[in-house]
Order: C-alpha cells, then structure tokens, then sequence
C-alpha cells in the first residue's frame, strides 16, 4: 500500500471536482487523443469501446470524478478498484505502461482547463494518479502470480485452437478453445472471461473479452459471441471476424481467466440467474457448475431474448433445467416470431420486470445475478433495490466499460 496522500494533495483534488462536473469528458477524451499518438500504447486497449462506440471516454470521466470525491474515503471504491485491475490483466497491461497514462491525463488536465490547472494541481493530480497506480500495479501484480501459480495458469498470451464451432441462433456461436500445448488449462470461476489479443488484416492489434460459457474443466474454454451490429449499422469487426473467418483449428491468443462477477460457491442460499441477449453466456457457466456440483441448490434461470431466432443456448439450458426439479427456467420473448411456441419455445411473451423477480423468485434469501444490455440492467437492479433486495445480494455484469447502472439517488 503507498503512503497516504497529504492533506493539502487531497484538499486540491477535491477543489478540482467542479471542473470534472463541467468538463470530465473532454478531459478523458482528450487524455485518450494523447495517449493514442503511441501505437503501441494505443494497441494496449479494446478499441470496440473508443472507435467503435465512444463509451470508455465516459466511463473514465466517472471514474475520475468519482475518485476526486472519495479521495479521502477510498474504501468506497474498493469493488471499483478490482475490476479495474481484473480488466487490466485481462489486457496485459504492466506496471511500464502507467507512465504513459500519466503524462497523456496530466496533458489533458492542462489542455482542457488552462490556466486553472495551475502548477499546484498539477502537481496534486500528479501525487494522486500515482496513489492509485500503486495500488492497481500491487492488486495485478498479484493476480498475475495467482494465475501463473495455479494447476493450468500461465501469464501473458497462450495459444489455443479453436476445436468446434457451433450456430447457436442466427446471431450468436459458439467456440470450444483448446491450448495448443495440450497441458491443462486453468479452472475459472463461473462468471469470468477471457481476454484476445487478434491481430487482423486491415485492422491491426484488437483485443477483446468474451465470458466463458461453460463449467470450469481442466481441458477447455468455451465462448459464446453474438455477431455484433444491425442492418444499417456498421458491423463488429472481431464478432464479424469470428463469426466468417473462424473455424477449427484457428488459433487464438488468450489471457487467463480474468473478471470478479463470478457465482459465490460457498454457501446453499438460492441463486437467481437473470440474463438478456447474449448476457446468458457467463450465467450458463453458472447453471452448469451448480448443476454438476450443488445440484441441491436451489437455482432459477430467467432469460429475456428477442425471439427463438436469436435466442442461443436453448436446449443446452432446457437439458439442465429439465433433469433437476430444483434448476427452474423462465423465458421472455419480446417479440415472439411466428414460429414461436409459447410453452415449448418460450414462457411469456414481453420483458423481464422486477415485479416479477421478487413475485417468482425467493428475494428474501436469494442472491441475483445479472447480465445484459446496459438498458436491461438499470431496470432490473435499480427495480430490486428499490424493492428491498438488499445491494449486496443484487450483482451485476455487462459487456463493455464500467459507466453508470444504478440511479444517482441509489448509487449516493
């Protein structure tokens, strides 16, 4: 742990919060313009959450702020912290690459509020980046050796060959990776991802994450991926990459298993699984080992999909559910197509609500795990908590940078 900040450094930064209020994202933005003259730098990160759609701008800016706030009462950000250092090795990033996000914010800082940022908050924001760089380098430093030293583990990228390709609906497949090396691979927790490092013609070094979907085993991974864009939009490139160009025997570069949301084993409590689209991909890895190790436990899957042609995992969640009287599933369409069959294909047509989570499920004792679309989840958790499902028991993951879910009055 670095040595606590001076009190004049955390009176500075504090100063400072109005002007994040203000100009935060220009901030960020502009930090990232920086940051990204270095190629080599620039090839550290999922551009999917810059280029492609802008949001990790945003998500810093709240990020920034939010540290400016509580930078006397960092406690509070603890879980903030965590999966900030679990991205981060999902990404390789090393203690040698802090530097350069030092000197691209501070630049920034001065670029966007000139001669506001004055010597002495330069030199304040200076002391406090490096606080919390500190503390990330510890927390990943430390991953890194627990992954390395597992049954499996390795650091860095491993190559792995994609051993099957599945359809699992129009829009989503399926990918069994298998190392190349033939030695073990490292048993994830059930909700965790991987990341990839690709290196595509006409696009250079990508990385990515994608949420492991099966049961931790000693052999392989499997990922699921929606191909992402619609008709009209511009396509992902690495889904559109996967889901054209891949098939067995392609090889991947792939970091550990990486990720915090992850399935509590320890106790027997129930377990509500609550997924939209392909936000059923780290829930399934959940279903699966419940159903392998703790089939006693109690354990509902609910899962919301447009309708049964993009709807992905199906039969392998009905298999399950149906051989365990203590697996329930409920499935939503939205807009049940034709084909559609209420009662076989699907349970109720329309959205997943709250309402019908703490009517249908046991909220007094269950633990809630979900996954989805940014729109979906703000629903859903800021619904449970208002109806006094405790926060604790409400945990969350979704695809993409770590912005805002919860309503300003419940996140305060």
């Amino acid at each position: 742990m670095p040595a606590p900040l001076a009190p004049a450094t955390i009176a500075l930064v504090k100063a400072t919060v109005p002007a994040l209020e203000s100009h935060g994202l220009t901030i960020t933005r502009r930090m990232y313009e920086r940051l990204f003259e270095n190629a080599e730098i620039r090839d550290l990160f999922n551009q999917s959450h810059h280029g492609e759609t802008g949001s990790q701008p945003k998500a810093l800016a709240q990020a920034v702020l939010a540290y400016a706030r509580n930078i006397d009462t960092l406690d509070v950000l603890a879980g903030a912290v965590e999966r900030i250092a679990q991205k981060h090795v999902a990404l390789n990033i090393l203690p040698e690459h802090y530097p350069h996000v030092a000197n691209a914010l501070l630049g920034a800082i001065a670029d966007v509020l000139g001669e506001a940022a004055t010597p002495e908050i330069a030199a304040a924001w200076g002391e406090a980046y490096w606080f919390l760089a500190e503390i990330l380098i510890g927390r990943e430093a430390a991953i890194y050796r627990e992954q390395a030293a597992k049954p499996g583990g390795w650091t860095g990228w491993r190559h792995f060959r994609v051993d099957s390709v599945t359809a699992e609906s129009e829009t989503i497949r399926s990918f069994v990776l298998v190392p190349v090396d033939s030695a073990p691979v490292l048993r994830h927790e059930p909700g965790q991802y991987l990341g990839f490092l690709f290196d595509l013609p006409g696009h250079g070094v990508l990385k990515r994450n994608y949420s492991i979907s099966c049961a931790p085993n000693d052999r392989a991974y499997r990922i699921t991926v929606k191909r992402e864009g619609r008709p009209g939009e511009p396509a992902g490139i690495v889904s559109t990459w996967l889901h054209e160009t891949v098939a067995p025997g392609t090889v991947l570069k792939v970091a550990p298993p990486a990720g915090d949301f992850v399935l509590d084993r320890a106790g027997d409590a129930p377990v509500v699984l609550v997924s939209g689209g392909v936000g059923l991909t780290p829930m399934v890895s959940m279903l699966e080992t419940v159903a392998a190790t703790a089939p006693g436990r109690p354990l509902w899957f609910v899962h919301g999909a447009l309708n049964g042609r993009v709807h992905a995992l199906r039969e392998r969640v009905r298999a399950l559910t149906d051989a365990n009287p203590n697996l329930r599933r409920q499935v939503f369409y939205a807009e049940p197509a034709a084909e559609d069959r209420a009662g076989e294909h699907y349970d109720a047509a329309g959205l997943i609500t709250a309402d019908w989570l703490v009517r249908h499920t046991p909220h007094a004792a269950a633990t809630y795990y979900l996954c989805g679309p940014k729109p979906f989840l703000a629903a859903l958790v800021n619904g449970l908590l208002r109806r006094g499902v405790p926060a604790e028991r409400v945990r969350y993951e979704f695809f993409g940078p770590a912005d805002e879910i919860l309503e300003a009055p419940l996140a305060a």
